[in-house]
Parts: structure tokens; sequence; C-alpha cells
């Protein structure tokens, strides 16, 4: 079985930033080099409901198609409940933005190996939660494990 990896939404879409920055040029390139992973089906990547009301809010339409695409390559889909409901409010307590935590806890319900995200606040107090089940991960950190 493949490791299992969530990207959340700035990681999928960090390929179409602006490349104004080294740190930016390399996390697209870890991001393009896992999704070509997932297109050589070494790993598998998975995607969530919240994952798919985030994309579909983009008014941006490039950036919404580019996302959507991706997110089809996903080999599951984790749908809203209340276990996740739940485990989202622990981390809302714990500081993190309400979309993060749905999207971590969307990520630990699925069982992933990884949850990468390009999000340092985000990065940092996720990496600070205790019995998480998941490892969670830059682009660059999750490519150089891969």
């Amino acid at each position: 079985m493949n490791l299992a990896i969530y990207l959340d939404t700035c990681s999928i879409q960090r390929p179409l930033d602006i490349k104004s920055h080294l740190r930016i040029t390399l996390e697209a390139d870890a991001v393009l080099g896992i999704l070509s992973l997932v297109e050589a089906n070494k790993v598998d990547l998975i995607s969530s409901e919240v994952l798919l009301f985030e994309i579909n809010r983009n008014s941006n339409q490039i950036r919404k198609e580019y996302a959507l695409e991706v997110i089809s390559k996903a080999k599951n889909f984790v749908r809203m409940n209340s276990k996740i409901e739940k485990r989202s409010r622990q981390f809302v307590d714990l500081g993190i933005h309400f979309l993060d935590a749905v999207h971590l806890a969307s990520a630990e319900e699925a069982r992933v190996d990884y949850f990468c995200t390009c999000d340092d606040v985000f990065l940092k107090k996720a990496l600070q939660i205790q019995g998480l089940k998941i490892k969670v991960a830059s682009p660059v950190d999750l490519a150089k494990e891969l």
C-alpha cells in the first residue's frame, strides 16, 4: 500500500504562486514533485469535503480549475462527519484556524501518513499538538521524506 498524503489548499496552489522568493520556488517544485509521485501511482493523494469547499470558494478561475484537477487524482475523499467536527473543535481550542482545523481533522480521519501545508503559523501549531495521529510537514520537508 502506498503512503497517503493530504495537501491543504495552500500547498496545492503553491505551484501557481509568483516565484518572487526562493522559498516559494522550492515549495512549488516540491509540490510538483509530490504530484508527479501521485501521477506515477507511488503515493496516494487524499481529498476532502472541506478541501473541495475551499477550492470552490476561489474566485480565480485558473486557480480553481487547477486545484480541482489536482484533487481529481485523489484515491480517497473524506466527507464531513461528527467525529471530524469534534476533532476540529479540539484543534480550534489549540489556536488553529477553523478551516485548517477541519483539514487536519479530515486528514487524521482518513489516516493519512502526511499532511502538507505551506502555512508557517499553522505548521508550527500543528507540530506542537500532542497525540496527533499523522505527520505534518512543509512541502520541502515532505519531498525530503519521500
